[in-house]
């Protein structure tokens, strides 16, 4: 389950994964399994640990038949970063270029280990709750009544992925000229929606990366 990065649209460094997965954390989690090919989508929290490339958390509903894998199924755990459509009217010579779409995606790789104990699905519960809550002005705070958090629990399964492999392919124009890229991104800018800006601020972000290499 690897993809084909050519070597020009490699992810330029383990700081830019890591800020991808943080950023983009709804991922697609894909296990083969038994005659079928298991897929969730969800969001995965990625913490930096002794692992090779870290480990994610997440959890799936009791009833996802995803969440009765076996320990030793191994998984990839897909995140798309922003992305965008490119016409060729943007570049220098529009008449001899096609046109594309720019995007950065992360891979991670890893057997996927379902929670045996309520208190380990709980733990990954509260981490959720951290990420998603601590920056708020008034984050929520997971103090539902014992009965009912318990019930709430008790419908959830908790996993991680020990990460072995990530693949990551960083495709936003790094093949095209510094004045065709630079047209790019401003005229993703022009397009009048996030997906795009945020597509060339990464553009951008590339740029610079290199510029202090």
């Amino acid at each position: 389950m690897g993809i084909y990065v050519p070597r020009h649209f490699a992810a330029p460094d383990r700081a830019s994964v890591a800020r991808l997965v943080h950023d983009y954390p709804f991922a697609t989690l894909v296990t083969p399994h038994a005659a079928e090919v298991l897929v969730t989508h969800l969001p995965l929290i990625h913490v930096a640990d002794r692992e090779p490339h870290g480990t994610l958390f997440g959890h799936f509903a009791r009833a996802n038949p995803h969440a009765a894998v076996d320990r030793s199924s191994d998984s990839v755990a897909i995140f798309h970063g922003p992305h965008a459509y490119v016409t060729p009217s943007w570049y220098s010579d529009p008449d001899r270029a096609v046109p594309t779409w720019n995007y950065a995606v992360v891979h991670m790789h890893g057997p996927l280990e379902i929670a045996r104990d309520p208190a380990e699905t709980r733990a990954v519960l509260d981490l959720m709750v951290h990420r998603f809550e601590a920056s708020r002005t008034k984050p929520w705070q997971l103090r539902l009544e014992p009965g009912f958090l318990a019930s709430m629990v008790g419908a959830i399964v908790g996993f991680r992925i020990k990460v072995k492999r990530v693949d990551a392919k960083w495709k936003l124009s790094q093949n095209r000229s510094p004045d065709d890229r630079r047209r790019v991104a401003e005229g993703l800018d022009d397009e009048g929606y996030a997906e795009a800006a945020a597509t060339a601020a990464w553009m951008r972000g590339l740029t610079e990366a290199d510029a202090g290499n």
